[in-house]
C-alpha cells in the first residue's frame, strides 16, 4: 500500500473529526457581529471618525430643505431650554468631564457618532442630581423629573426603602465599625434568607456583580476541570476581561464561546462537546435574544428589535436545564441586574428553572454595592480535601463589610414582609396593562413609537425609519423624564409608582413624542427605508476611511444626503 496514500488517509482521519466540531460550532454562532465577537473587535478599529456640521445634520435622510430648517430650529429651542433651567447642575457637570472618565465616556455615547460634536456644543445633560423624593429627582437647580433610570437595576422599591436600609444599617453597624477579615453577626441571618431565597446550599459575598459571576465561572471551572465557559450573543456579564468577549474589550478572550440563544445548534453542541465548563444566562436578554443591549448611540435607523415571549424563553431554560444537566455543565443564572424585580423568588421561580449557581447583586445590597454567588454545595468548595495545594482562591478586601451586610439585611427583611410580599401579587398584570394603554395612546396619536415591556423594565421602539430617534430622549427630558445616558433603549421603573404616578409618566412621554413629530424629525418619503439610511453612513465611513470627501453637494435634494465636517 502506498505509504503516501495511509499518511494522508491518517492526517484526514485525525483531522475530519476535529473540523467537523468547528463546523458544528460556527453553526451554533448568531450570524449577527454578536456572535463574532472578534471580527467585532476587528472591525470596530477599522471605523473611522464621520461628523455631520449643521449644515448637513438635520437632513441626512434626503428631507426638504423646510423640514431639515424646522428640525435645526427645533433642535437650537430645546438646547436653549435645558440650558436656561438647569445652569447651576450644567456648570458642575461639564467640569467633572475633564477629570471623571466615566463622565467624558457617556456623554460621547448618548447619540450616533456622527452627531457627537452638534450635540456636545448644543445638548448637555446634567450628571448631578441633589435630592430624590419618592419616584423623582432633583438637579442642582431645583428641577423635579421621574426617574426612569432605576440606577442600573439598583432601584427596584423605591429610593425610599433604600435610603431607610442605609440609615439603619449605619445604626446597627456602627458599634463594629470597618473592621474586615472578621464577619459581623448580621451575616448568619443574610446567609440563611439567601439560601432560602435561591434554593441553593451555601453563599459566597463580593463587592460587584461582575465579580460574583467572576467568581462563579471560576468556581465552574475548578470542579469540572474544563476549560471552556459560554456565554450568548449580546449577553453582558460585567465588564471582566474572560467574559466581556467583542467591542469594549481590548483584549482577545479566550476560553469563551458565544453561541445563538434559543438555538437547536446551540444545543445540539453542547451536548456533544466534554470542554465546556459551565454555561453563562442573563435573563434580560429574554427580550432580546441575541440582541446587543439597547442604547440610542446605535440608533442609525428605526430597526431596533426587542419581542418578550415568556413561554417560549422559559422553555429554552428548560431544555437547556436538561442538556447541561446530561452533560455535567454548570448552569449559571446571572440575575445580577433582575434580581428580584419580576418575582420574590427571582428568575428561578419566575421561569421556573433551578441553576447550578445563581449570581445577584445591585438591589440586594440595599442601596450599597453588592455581589453574592450562591450555588450548589458540589460547585461552592474552594479547596480539595485530598490535594491540599489545589485551591480556588477568591476573597477580596471588602467582600462582606459590616456596612454593606447590615443593609443587605435591612432589604432582605423587607423583602420578607407580608406587605412585600403582597406587591408581587398581579405585577405582571399591571406592567403589561400600563404597556397596552400607552402604545394605544401613541398609535391613536401617530406617533412611530411602540414600547416593549418586561414586567417593569421597558424599552423603545421606533416604528417608522428616522435618523433621528436619538433626539427623543432630549424631548422626553424636557418633559420632565430623567433617564440613563443609553436613552430610551432601557428604561427602568420602580415598584413604588403609583397609578396616579405612571399617568403623569404617560403623560409626559406622549407630550415628547407629539412635540417631536411636530418637530419633523419622523418625516420620511416613501421609499426610505431602515437598509437605505444605514447603507448611506456606510458608504460616508467607506469615504472617511479611503480618505476622500463627500462628492456631493451641500445641499442634496430629496433622497440623499452626506455629511460635511470632518472625515
Amino acid at each position: 500500500m502506498d505509504p503516501i496514500w495511509v499518511a494522508g488517509a491518517a492526517t484526514g482521519a485525525w483531522l475530519a473529526p476535529k473540523l467537523w466540531r468547528r463546523i458544528k460550532l460556527s453553526r451554533a454562532k448568531h450570524r449577527s457581529l454578536t456572535g463574532h465577537p472578534r471580527t467585532a473587535v476587528l472591525l470596530s478599529r477599522l471605523v473611522p471618525q464621520v461628523t455631520y456640521d449643521e449644515s448637513f445634520a438635520f437632513g441626512v435622510d434626503g428631507a426638504p430643505n423646510e423640514v431639515a430648517a424646522k428640525r435645526r430650529e427645533a433642535f437650537l429651542r430645546i438646547a436653549q431650554s435645558l440650558r436656561a433651567r438647569a445652569p447651576k447642575t450644567l456648570e458642575a457637570s461639564q467640569s467633572l468631564e475633564s477629570g471623571v472618565s466615566d463622565v467624558a465616556f457617556v456623554n460621547a455615547y448618548r447619540v450616533p457618532f456622527q452627531f457627537r460634536e452638534l450635540v456636545r456644543r448644543h445638548l448637555q445633560v446634567g450628571s448631578i442630581v441633589a435630592e430624590t423624593d419618592g419616584p423623582r429627582v432633583a438637579d442642582l437647580d431645583g428641577n423635579w423629573a421621574y426617574d426612569l433610570g432605576g440606577s442600573y437595576g439598583v432601584n427596584l422599591f423605591g429610593i425610599e426603602v433604600y435610603k431607610k436600609c442605609i440609615d439603619r444599617a449605619v445604626e446597627r453597624a456602627r458599634d463594629l465599625g470597618p473592621i474586615l477579615g472578621a464577619y459581623h453577626p448580621v451575616i448568619a441571618d443574610n446567609v440563611d434568607r439567601l439560601k432560602k431565597i435561591s434554593g441553593k446550599d451555601e453563599v459566597s459575598f463580593h463587592m460587584s456583580g461582575t465579580e460574583a459571576v467572576m467568581q462563579a465561572v471560576r468556581l465552574a471551572r475548578y470542579h469540572t476541570g474544563r476549560p471552556k465557559a459560554v456565554r450568548f450573543a449580546g449577553a453582558y456579564h460585567g465588564w471582566s476581561d474572560n467574559l466581556q468577549a467583542g467591542v469594549g474589550n481590548p483584549r482577545p478572550v479566550r476560553d469563551l464561546f458565544t453561541l445563538q440563544e434559543m438555538s437547536e445548534r446551540t444545543l445540539n453542541l453542547l451536548a456533544t462537546r466534554n470542554d465546556i465548563a459551565c454555561v453563562l444566562v442573563n435573563p434580560l436578554q429574554a427580550m432580546t435574544p441575541n440582541g446587543p443591549p439597547s442604547g440610542d448611540s446605535t440608533l442609525l435607523a428605526s430597526d431596533r428589535k426587542a419581542r418578550y415571549d415568556k413561554a417560549a424563553y422559559a422553555d429554552w431554560l428548560r431544555r437547556l436545564r436538561e442538556v447541561c444537566t446530561k452533560k455535567g455543565i454548570v448552569l449559571i443564572l446571572d440575575e445580577v441586574f433582575l434580581g428580584f424585580r419580576l418575582a420574590r423568588g427571582g428568575v428561578q421561580e419566575y421561569f421556573g428553572v433551578d441553576a447550578d449557581i445563581v449570581t445577584y447583586g445591585k438591589t440586594l445590597g440595599g442601596g450599597l454595592p453588592v455581589g453574592v454567588v450562591c450555588g450548589k454545595r458540589a460547585f461552592m468548595k474552594r479547596y480539595k480535601d485530598d490535594k491540599p495545594a489545589d485551591i480556588c482562591f477568591a476573597r477580596g478586601t471588602f467582600n462582606s463589610h459590616p456596612y454593606v451586610m447590615a443593609a443587605m439585611n435591612e432589604f432582605l427583611r423587607f423583602l420578607d414582609e407580608p406587605e412585600t410580599q403582597a406587591t408581587y401579587d398581579g405585577l405582571e398584570e399591571r406592567w403589561n396593562d400600563r404597556a397596552v394603554k400607552l402604545n394605544a395612546k401613541l398609535e391613536a396619536m401617530g406617533a412611530p413609537v411602540h414600547l416593549e415591556n418586561m414586567v417593569s423594565v421597558w424599552t423603545t421602539l421606533y416604528t417608522k425609519p428616522s435618523a433621528y430617534n436619538w433626539m427623543f430622549q432630549y424631548y422626553l427630558r424636557e418633559q420632565g423624564l430623567a433617564l440613563s445616558w443609553i436613552g430610551t433603549g432601557r428604561m427602568i421603573f420602580s415598584h413604588d409608582l403609583t397609578d396616579a404616578d405612571f399617568e403623569q409618566i404617560g403623560q409626559r412621554y406622549l407630550a415628547a413624542a407629539a412635540a417631536m413629530k411636530e418637530d419633523g424629525w419622523w418625516w420620511a418619503d416613501a421609499e426610505l427605508t431602515n437598509k437605505l439610511l444605514k447603507r448611506r453612513v456606510l458608504k460616508e465611513l467607506i469615504r472617511a476611511k479611503l480618505g476622500r470627501s463627500s462628492d456631493r453637494d451641500a445641499h442634496p435634494a430629496a433622497g440623499e444626503a452626506a455629511p460635511h465636517g470632518t472625515a
